[in-house]
This record gives C-alpha cells, sequence and structure tokens, in this order.
C-alpha cells in the first residue's frame, strides 16, 4: 500500500528536525485498531517517521504489532487489558509471566517503555460493585515487583489511563477539584504507588468533551487551545488559564494534592489521549475537519514550547494524540469514528497548519527524544522518554510553589525514579 502524506509532510516538516526542542520529542500518537480496513501493522512506524513522531501507544501486546515496532526505534506503550487483571492482582506469579510473555520476549529490539494496566477502569460502568476497581493497584504493584525481578523496572514504567469522570467537579476552576469520593479508596493507594515509583499518572483529557455539552458555556477558542483565547483567573490559586486543557490537566493535580496530600506532590500527570474529532453525527457540534486541524496544530505547537501548566510551569507538557487512523468499527456516535489524523489509506484527513517556534528551530540535536543523558544513580545512563534520572528530580523540586525538601530527600533515598 501506498502512503499519500505529502501534505501532511509539508505540514509538519518541522517534527523531523533531530532537536530536542521540537514537539516529536514530548508527543505521541495512539494507534488504535478498531476497524476492518486499515493498513498491516508493518507499515505504521513508516508512517509514524515520516511525521517525525517517535513514540506510540497501543490497547494490547498484540505480537504482530510488537514485532512491526522491532528496530524501529520507536517507544511503544503497550496495554494490559482489563479482564487480566483480577487474575494478576491475585497471583503475582501471573503478572511474571505476563512480562516475560509481553515485554521481555520482545526487548530489546522492540523498544517497550511503559505497561498501560487497564484502561480507564475507575470509571468502568461494567464495574458496578467495584471489584475491577479493587484489583487496579494490586495488579500494578505486582506487574512492578515483576519487572524488578527481571531487572526491567528502570526500563518499563507501569501506569494506567484515566478519564477526567473520575473527577467530582468540572475542571473549572481547577483548585476545587477533587476525585469522586467513593473512588477514594482506590486513588488514594494509587497516588502512593505513583509517588513511590515516580511513574506519571496518565489522564484521557478532551476539551473536545466540554465544549460540545451545550450548557457548558465554553468558548470554542479556548477549547481549541487558541493562543488569543480569552482565558479566566482562578479564583483559588490565582493562576491564569488561558486554554482548557491546561485547566484539565492542573485540576487532575489539584485532586491529586487533595487525595494525596505530600505523596501528592511527587505525581507528574500527562495525557495519555487527547484529540477533537474531524466529524460527526448532528447534534456533535465543533465535529469539523477545521476544528479538529486547530486543535492537534495547537497541541503540537503548546507541546512544542517545553512549558508545564500554570500550577506546574517547570514540567514539560507531554500528550499523546487520539488517533492515528480513523477507526470504522468503533461503537457510539459518529464523531468516535473520526480522530484519526490519517485514513485507513494514509492519506492525512486534513491539513495540520504549524510553524515552528523560532527558539525550536535552531536547536541542537542529540538523540532525537528531549530526554537528558545525565548519568543515572547506578552509572548507567538513558535518553530515553520514560527513563530515569536523579538529576530530573532536582529541577522538579523547586519547579512546585511549596516546599517538599524532606518528602523528597525520603523518597529519593528508596527510589530516584522519574521519567524525563
Amino acid at each position: 500500500m501506498t502512503f499519500a502524506i505529502w501534505p501532511l509532510l509539508a505540514a509538519v516538516a518541522w517534527l523531523v528536525v533531530p532537536s530536542s526542542a521540537t514537539s516529536a520529542s514530548l508527543v505521541g500518537v495512539n494507534y488504535g485498531r478498531v476497524g476492518d480496513n486499515l493498513p498491516p501493522p508493518e507499515a505504521v512506524p513508516r508512517l509514524l517517521a515520516s511525521i517525525g513522531v517517535g513514540r506510540a501507544r497501543i490497547y494490547d501486546a498484540d505480537p504482530g504489532v510488537l514485532h512491526a515496532f522491532a528496530n524501529t526505534g520507536v517507544e511503544l506503550v503497550i496495554g494490559l487489558p482489563d479482564s487480566c487483571l483480577p487474575i494478576m492482582a491475585a497471583d503475582p506469579a501471573e503478572a511474571l509471566a505476563w512480562a516475560r510473555a509481553n515485554v521481555q520476549a520482545y526487548l530489546p529490539a522492540t523498544k517497550i517503555v511503559a505497561v498501560t494496566v487497564g484502561n480507564e477502569v475507575l470509571n468502568n460502568a461494567n464495574d458496578t460493585g467495584f471489584a475491577l476497581a479493587r484489583c487496579l493497584v494490586p495488579a500494578m504493584e505486582a506487574l512492578h515487583s515483576a519487572f524488578a525481578s527481571l531487572g526491567l523496572y528502570r526500563d518499563v514504567a507501569v501506569t494506567t489511563a484515566h478519564s477526567l469522570s473520575v473527577l467530582a467537579t468540572p475542571s473549572y476552576p481547577p483548585s476545587v477539584a477533587v476525585f469522586r469520593r467513593e473512588l477514594l479508596p482506590y486513588v488514594c493507594p494509587l497516588i502512593a504507588f505513583h509517588a513511590r515509583t515516580r511513574y506519571p499518572f496518565f489522564v484521557n483529557a478532551y476539551p473536545y468533551f466540554a465544549y460540545a455539552q451545550e450548557s457548558s458555556g465554553v468558548a470554542l477558542e479556548f477549547a481549541l487551545l487558541d493562543p488569543d483565547a480569552t482565558g479566566f483567573t482562578d479564583p483559588g490559586s490565582g493562576l491564569c488559564y488561558t486554554n482548557l486543557l491546561h485547566s484539565q490537566v492542573d485540576a487532575v493535580y489539584h485532586a491529586i494534592l487533595a487525595a494525596g496530600g505530600e505523596a501528592g506532590k511527587l505525581v507528574e500527570v500527562r495525557v495519555s489521549e487527547t484529540g477533537w474529532p474531524s466529524a460527526g453525527d448532528p447534534d456533535e457540534r465543533g465535529a469539523t475537519p477545521e476544528n479538529a486541524a486547530r486543535y492537534n496544530g495547537n497541541l503540537m505547537r503548546l507541546v512544542a514550547e517545553q512549558k508545564g501548566t500554570p500550577l506546574v510551569p517547570g514540567t514539560p507538557l507531554r500528550a499523546y494524540v487520539f488517533a492515528l487512523f480513523n477507526e470504522n468499527q468503533k461503537p457510539g456516535p459518529t464523531s468516535e469514528r473520526n480522530y484519526g489524523l490519517f485514513k485507513p489509506d494514509g492519506t492525512p484527513v486534513y491539513h495540520l497548519d504549524i510553524t515552528v517556534p523560532p527558539d525550536n528551530a535552531t536547536a541542537a540535536g542529540g538523540g532525537g527524544d528531549g530526554g537528558s543523558s545525565t548519568p543515572e544513580p547506578d552509572g548507567e545512563s538513558s535518553s530515553s522518554y520514560f527513563s530515569i534520572s536523579a538529576a530530573a528530580q532536582e529541577r522538579r523540586r523547586s519547579q512546585w510553589p511549596w516546599k517538599t525538601e524532606a518528602v523528597v530527600v525520603a523518597h529519593l533515598a528508596l527510589a530516584s525514579v522519574w521519567w524525563h
């Protein structure tokens, strides 16, 4: 199959600059496969390389996909299905067997850097008795222990992705956000896990959903991340927000702090999914190719700035765009099948009008992933997006508007793990 991608290449050619300052350093793409007309997995790494994206997330550990990404250099986040959580939580041997068969067997050729344990487990509509929620942290702990026993805990992170519905309040204003009360028994140990391991907290954040609600009152420009959008000042924190994605991410930060206390200050939030549909049903307002192009273009510009959110300005925003392809077998409204950057034949769904920021155009290369090459505590080094750096801990310590010296030092004594 020939991929006609030149219009998109012209728009995002700056992404292939071998620079740690381009958005390719921090942006990944979700590679969903809920379709019967998608190209073979072997074609996907070439497509990603053509637009300068070196990171992808899949929702399972399909052997065909893992083999297809071998020797490509693409950093891959793979998924552990929800159905595996109960048995893995109950039997650590199952976690070890899964880690050996689905991760260790493919390393180092396939660059698996993280595993998401389930997807949106805490708001699973079928988990009415929270049986699955109770398995989440034990399954994550079991898998983390398995990687430790295999000598892989520094190379392969363990996390899980959440929807914003885990919050009891919307993202306005961020400072009042808290987790839903009934989820706190599962959220608190989860925060402790992230604080101890330094593995980031993944959240699926979609400004589109907030805008699409007729009663939301969210301005289109604010939801699309337009640089000149009218913002607001959070009365609780005094911080100014100029786009809805920052507001959503900081709402999660505030909820983590409210539930986790001092430990919550050690947790980094990353965006595991975000995007905008290019088509929808008549009642799905704003789902157009023009808006999708604006959102994803603004997202990539925002990420390329290497700046954080108003609450955590020193930690660069990192995100995975949803999704690589339009997926024709996804259930639900029309928008669900139209989040792709590409059509199944490899042609772009719309033109991304992006220009490289001046400061990003001239940065020197070296690794091409934005990771620090600071030596690890044990003498090893890594340039991986999800790698570990004690030096990064020192930088992070000054990025919060409060002092956490004693807590950080105590945790560094246990494990100086942080993805940069």
